[in-house]
């Protein structure tokens, strides 16, 4: 008997029509790779594609065709992701594909025994008493738990601790038959997708709460030697007396912000010992360039040069007020970084605030608005309330036509709003306040405005 087994640990590959050249180039890297290496049995440990896909997808054949590649070499095991990305059922497609060794599928809890033969014999219930006869290694598999389930039998309120408490009961429960493969000479594999409490995302946020699925003391407990987990897209590990959990992380750079090298792990497991290598897969380059403010030309310039932006996916963030939003020469920023594979341009716009002057809202005529804004602002209304009486007592051809005969008798541009029936002469605009809104410039860092003046 053999009494270490190499494995190849791939996760989160995401297949979809947007992330296809991404996670196709990363996952045939890895499975050359993997296949150099000489891997007895590779394992995918959820969301092998990104939602829902049509057999004929692009994405699907693609996948299948990485898939098989690996049955060629080996026997591979695929875990159950999260249902958004793998409604159940979606695996069952890989069930069927041919090659030198079986694609197993663990879509429910369950052990699955990897023999000799190159065969899987999984367990008929979600445990063996006893491991068979001629296992090569034992893995104990805990596909994504339907969070909805638990919550319609325990309440919603009580559903997320209910799920962390059944699954470190359940861990434990595998115990025994790991310790028993262990001292058999076994090695002993664990396999789940789901969030460790205190583990970080691959935008660098630790993940701390009470709603997430496991603990690094629960997954210890279950006595497997390796445990292999997927779904935080983050490459990072745990160490306990020798024995292991680790995040894959996901195979290619799907968002931008994504910390750490992408890739795939190369675990050797032993009954009593296990270690991994990462081994890094070909993932696109990001950069991003944030501004606090506008965006500085030249600085950008620098910042391309410093960067080496060729062939690199650049996302460029600024925020603007209100006023300057169409200040942003956006052909200038594409011509800086013209040698990037792609360039994304995402502006926040900072609105100016106005607010209404205190007591106008409890009037209940605009006259009596009109008099409380003059009053607060110190301004004469009688003009103001000339023009509402005109607007409200006059016809609008009146109105314009008063406007045009000041205009040409002045010879000067039209004014701006028609006074009562009085001297139709010209004359000089009353000494009062103009009532105009002053917006000052948007300081980007503080993110707020001040008004000059009110509003009606």
């Amino acid at each position: 008997m053999k009494a270490m087994i190499r494995l190849a640990h791939f996760s989160d590959l995401h297949y979809a029509s947007a992330t296809l050249t991404e996670v196709d180039r990363c996952f045939s890297f890895a499975v050359d790779a993997a296949i150099a290496r000489g891997v007895d049995c590779a394992v995918i440990s959820g969301d092998s594609t990104d939602h829902a896909l049509e057999v004929h997808a692009p994405a699907v054949e693609a996948l299948a065709r990485n898939v098989r590649r690996l049955a060629e070499h080996c026997p591979v095991l695929m875990l159950q992701g999260t249902f958004s990305h793998e409604p159940p059922g979606a695996l069952n497609l890989f069930r069927l594909l041919g090659g030198r060794f079986r694609v197993h599928v663990a879509d429910r809890l369950q052990q699955v025994a990897l023999m000799e033969d190159g065969c899987w014999r999984p367990s008929p219930g979600w445990r063996f008493e006893q491991a068979p006869a001629g296992v090569r290694a034992l893995f104990s598999c805990v596909p994504t738990v339907n969070k909805a389930i638990v919550a319609a039998a325990v309440g919603a309120t009580e559903a997320a601790e209910a799920v962390g408490e059944q699954l470190t009961a359940l861990l434990q429960g595998y115990a025994p038959a790991n310790e028993a493969a262990r001292a058999a000479g076994v090695p002993t594999i664990g396999v789940s997708h789901g969030t460790v409490y205190g583990c970080v995302t691959e935008h660098g946020v630790p993940m701390a709460g009470f709603d997430h699925e496991f603990t690094t003391g629960s997954l210890f407990g279950s006595a497997a030697q390796a445990f292999l987990l997927g779904h935080i897209h983050k490459h990072q590990s745990w160490e306990q007396g020798g024995r292991m959990i680790a995040y894959a992380g996901s195979i290619g750079r799907l968002h931008y912000g994504e910390q750490g090298d992408k890739g795939f792990l190369v675990w050797d497991v032993a009954p009593e010992s296990a270690g991994f290598e990462l081994v890094a897969t070909p993932a696109r380059r990001t950069i991003e360039i944030t501004f606090d403010g506008m965006p500085d030309l030249e600085q950008l310039r620098q910042l391309a040069q410093a960067n080496d932006v060729a062939g690199a996916f650049v996302r460029v963030r600024w925020v603007a007020p209100e006023e300057d939003r169409h200040g942003v020469d956006r052909s200038a920023i594409q011509a800086i970084l013209g040698a990037a594979a792609e360039v994304k341009l995402e502006g926040s716009v900072i609105p100016v605030v106005r607010t209404r002057a205190a007591g106008i809202s409890q009037q209940a005529s605009v006259a009596a608005k009109i008099a409380t804004w003059a009053r607060l602002t110190d301004v004469r209304p009688e003009p103001l309330l000339a023009c509402l009486e005109a607007l409200q007592t006059r016809a609008p051809e009146g109105i314009a036509s008063t406007i045009m005969k000041w205009a040409i008798e002045a010879q000067s541009p039209i004014p701006g709003a028609a006074g009562a029936d009085a001297d139709p002469r010209p004359r000089p605009p009353p000494t009062q306040k103009t009532c105009r809104y002053s917006s000052k410039r948007l300081d980007p860092q503080k993110a707020h405005a001040t008004l000059k003046g009110c509003s009606l």
